[in-house]
Formats: C-alpha cells, structure tokens, sequence
C-alpha cells in the first residue's frame, strides 16, 4: 500500500485539482478496467493519462483517432515480407500495459469496435490468431462532447458498457487555475518531473489484493437493487446491465482497497456509482424532456435502501 500512495500523491502533484479523478483511474488500473475521460479542449485530459501512464513501468502507447485509422492499427495485421517470402505479425496499439486512445469517437464504428474484444476479454484475434494482450491491460479514452456533431462517430451501448467508468472533467475552481499557470508556463521542465514509480509486479499485486476485499451479502443485495431500480424506472429504456452489476462490485473493492480497508461499505458504493453507471443509461425520449441521467440516477440511489445497519 505504501507504493500506491507514493503513486497516488505523486499524480496529484502532476495533476492539480483532480485527486478524485486520479482515485477513480488508479481503481481503474487495479481493477483491469478501462477508462473514457471527457471534457472540453485545453482541459488536460491528455496530460493527466500520460501522467497517468508514466508513473508504471508498463508498456504505454497512444494512438491519435482519426476517421482514417484503420482497425489493424489498432489490433495489428498480418503482412508478406518480401525479404524472406514470409508472412509477419505486427502488433497493433493494444499491444500495451496502457493503451492512450485519444479522442476515440472521431474513428468510426468499425474501428472503434476493433476495441471491443481487447477490452472486454484482454486478447486480440488477427487473421484467425489470438493473441493475449500484456497483464494488465488498460484503455484510457478521451472524447470531446463539444464537437458531438463534427466528424465524429458517438460510441455506441455496447463499446459504452466495457468502460468502468466515464469521468466528466470540469473546470478547475480559481486557485487551482493559478497553480496551473504558474507550475505549468514552462512546456518543459513538468514533463521531467514525471517519475516510474510502481512496476506491473505491483499492479498484479494490488489487484491481488483488492479482489481479496470482502462483500458483504447485505451490499450485494444493495448494489442488485439499485441495478433492477434503473431497469424498471419509466424514464430509463436500456438500465443497468449484469455487466454493470460487476462493474459496481469491482469498483467499490478498489475504493475499498483504495482506502485501506478488506471490506467493502454502502458509502463506497455511492462514491462510485454515478461514473460507474450514468454512461450505461438510455433514457427514453420523454425522459430526456425533463431529466438529464445523473439527476435521475441520485433519484433511484436515494430511494433504494443502505444496508446500513450491517455496519
């Protein structure tokens, strides 16, 4: 535990104002999730994963979507070599500890769902060959909800649902703001400062470890309710899958773990259950006329009932 506070204090002094987000990431990381950030241009989404990704001794690539990019960028192709009259394997992008894919929703549809089989099942298949992907395997996306209309392609449920969470970035408050401008005016110097401080020996035992974080049968059934609550909700038209469900265990373990606790209580659920779930709820057309999801989901979470008194 020691080591993932070091990594935790040093991201947030790589990454000011965002010690909740960098929380949420490192669950993310040591839960094998993935990650999709969004946020308006010019607001760090691309520092904080590269920070992110430098603090482990893992393998890291960035790949730039583009309308162009082809999904054998993304899991790799199968090519003839002249020089030896041989076919050859080269390995996409998810060939790494930590996959970058920067504004993923400007690629289209077939190679966005080139993603699908790496993040959900670690491997990637090629001409017929699967390959399995480096332990662990991460995707942090970006997208920008501004430019939703220009050139871009809107992930679809199912490419949604294999993220653990979707992290909106907001603005920094004023000091913050401050800080930025006088930490980050020289382009140079704050990109030395990122350091490798936990290898994957350390990531495989954390997650080791959370997974060894005990649920109580009291917050199974408190986490069960609150996903058949979103499925029956008139306003809600595609609810909270048993993917979802999972999801939700696994995220509140490693708050739990996070926090330096084996056990999970009803408060971790609820720090985690808005990034988990808003992304997986599909309102319906009179829903979206009077409510937006992160309203209704605190309306469903506050009409379900803790099992407090379990604790």
């Amino acid at each position: 535990m020691g080591k993932l506070n070091e990594v935790k204090e040093h991201l947030n002094h790589l990454v000011v104002g965002r010690e909740k987000e960098v929380d949420f990431m490192l669950i993310a990381l040591i839960q094998q999730g993935h990650v999709l950030l969004e946020s308006v241009p010019g607001s760090g989404k691309t520092w904080m994963a590269k920070a992110f990704a430098g603090s482990f001794s893992g393998m890291f690539r960035r790949l730039q979507f583009t309308p162009d990019v082809l999904p054998s960028d993304v899991t790799g192709i199968r090519f003839f070599n002249p020089k030896n009259q041989e076919f050859e394997l080269r390995p996409g992008a998810v060939m790494a500890n930590i996959l970058l894919a920067d504004e993923i929703n400007r690629a289209t549809p077939r190679t966005q769902s080139s993603l699908l089989e790496s993040m959900e099942e670690k491997q990637a298949t090629i001409d017929g060959e699967t390959l399995q992907l480096p332990q662990p395997f991460m995707v942090i996306a970006t997208q920008n909800p501004v430019e939703s209309q220009q050139g871009t392609f809107p992930l679809p449920a199912a490419q949604l649902d294999r993220f653990l969470f979707r992290l909106e970035i907001g603005y920094p408050n004023y000091d913050e703001e401050m800080s930025i401008i006088r930490n980050f005016r020289d382009n140079v110097s704050h990109k030395k400062e990122i350091m490798s401080i936990a290898s994957v020996d350390d990531v495989a035992a954390w997650s080791k470890g959370a997974s060894e974080v005990s649920v109580h049968e009291d917050i199974e059934k408190y986490i069960l309710n609150l996903v058949r609550a979103t499925r029956e909700h008139p306003s809600i038209e595609l609810g909270l899958s048993s993917r979802a469900a999972l999801a939700l265990v696994h995220a509140a373990q490693g708050k739990a773990y996070l926090d330096g606790r084996d056990f999970v209580t009803p408060d971790d659920v609820k720090y985690i259950l808005e990034p988990v779930a808003v992304h997986r709820l599909l309102l319906t057309v009179e829903g979206m006329l009077v409510q937006d999801p992160e309203t209704l989901l605190k309306e469903i979470s506050s009409s379900v009932a803790s099992p407090v008194e379990a604790y």
